[in-house]
């Protein structure tokens, strides 16, 4: 008899769709929540804070650990056993996206009136909607990836810290380099829904999306308002 907590790999064919779809709503749900708490940051906080956060380097760079660790831990409630745990997890990551997203919001709103954002998005989408179709379709097992993407990660965490402190420009291949990573993020976090979560970790799952898409996301708005500057 399968349990609410079976393997999404050994479910029922019914049990496997309707973890996917709460996986796909609760992704849907996290972005509209986002948008909602980044508007309301946009119309509370002042500008002078909003500046003080990429203005001063080492400002910036307490801000990244800060997100860094508190990741880590929301990640952590967000697979946890209990539901409500799993939604604070959730609810706290989501918190922590429209906090570190303010400044660049804040900048391409200013430069473009948010014409700039509408397009990132619309690319984000049709990325993560591409990248989800090869995941699901591609017999290839993913699993690979992770490896790449964990010493990709800390090369560009290196990369970024070393820009804060020494004051020099990471430019566009970089951003380029990051859009790569986080579609192969996508790829294998995708992937992974089918192999190694169970059917109770929807709430997980979805973090883990969502975090992939908005790296995404960050990056391929900077490379849009690169080309406007």
């Amino acid at each position: 008899m399968i349990t609410d907590d079976s393997l999404v790999a050994l479910s029922s064919e019914t049990e496997r769709a309707d973890f996917y779809k709460k996986t796909y709503l609760h992704v849907a749900l996290s972005i509209l929540a986002f948008i909602g708490v980044e508007t309301i940051l946009l119309k509370t906080v002042p500008a002078e804070i909003i500046g003080l956060m990429f203005g001063q380097k080492y400002t910036w760079l307490l801000i990244i650990g800060v997100f860094w660790l508190a990741s880590i831990l929301a990640n952590k409630w967000s697979l946890s056993q209990s539901k409500s745990t799993q939604y604070m997890g959730l609810g706290f990551y989501i918190l922590l996206e429209a906090v570190i997203f303010l400044p660049l919001i804040y900048i391409a709103v200013a430069n473009a009136g948010g014409v700039v954002i509408y397009q990132a998005a619309m690319l984000t989408i049709a990325m993560f909607a591409g990248i989800s179709v090869v995941a699901f379709t591609s017999k290839r097992d993913f699993s690979f990836l992770r490896n790449i993407i964990v010493i990709g990660g800390f090369i560009a965490i290196g990369l970024i810290v070393a820009g804060a402190i020494f004051g020099f420009d990471l430019g566009l291949w970089f951003s380029v380099g990051m859009v790569i990573l986080a579609s192969a993020s996508i790829l294998y976090e995708t992937s992974k829904l089918k192999n190694t979560y169970t059917t109770n970790q929807y709430v997980g799952a979805s973090l883990q999306l969502f975090a992939s898409i908005m790296l995404l996301f960050w990056y391929i708005l900077r490379i849009l308002m690169s080309r406007r500057s």
